[in-house]
């Protein structure tokens, strides 16, 4: 099955439909069933000791499931989540993008479910590692 939506496209819907998703984030590309975004940290983003703070490797993680279940079932703004877990790893690595790769393992009727690795840039350890659950909005 392939993406009803490019990268192009997905960047559009979410200045225009999802705005809150602040400067720092980018789609990097989409393909049947997985996406790549990133996330630039800035100060905001950092904790006491210039790690990463939690919830921004959650929202990460968030957006790239979100990103990837648009890309599959198209503009629907109303795909929420519906359960989320994560794991952190190790502290990323200090002036890198974070990369999350995303993989969706189910597309239901309902249900999205998808799993998320994200790295420092350049990195191959895994910095998290996430799970989460989508539900899609019933069709009008």
């Amino acid at each position: 099955m392939q993406p009803k939506m490019s990268v192009e496209e997905i960047r559009s819907f979410l200045e225009m439909d999802f705005p809150q998703v602040h400067d720092g984030f980018s789609v990097d590309e989409v393909g049947p069933m997985r996406a790549r975004v990133r996330l630039s940290p800035g100060h905001g983003e950092l904790r006491p000791g210039g790690t990463v703070s939690g919830p921004t490797l959650f929202t990460l993680a968030d957006l790239g499931v979100y990103v990837a279940a648009l890309a599959m079932i198209g503009p629907k703004a109303l795909t929420v989540t519906t359960n989320a877990s994560i794991d952190f790893m190790r502290k990323p690595a200090p002036g890198l993008d974070l990369v999350a790769e995303v993989d969706l393992l189910k597309l239901g009727r309902v249900l999205i479910v998808g799993d998320v690795h994200m790295r420092s840039e350049g990195q191959e350890q895994v910095v998290a590692r996430a799970s989460l659950t989508y539900s899609i909005p019933p069709k009008d």
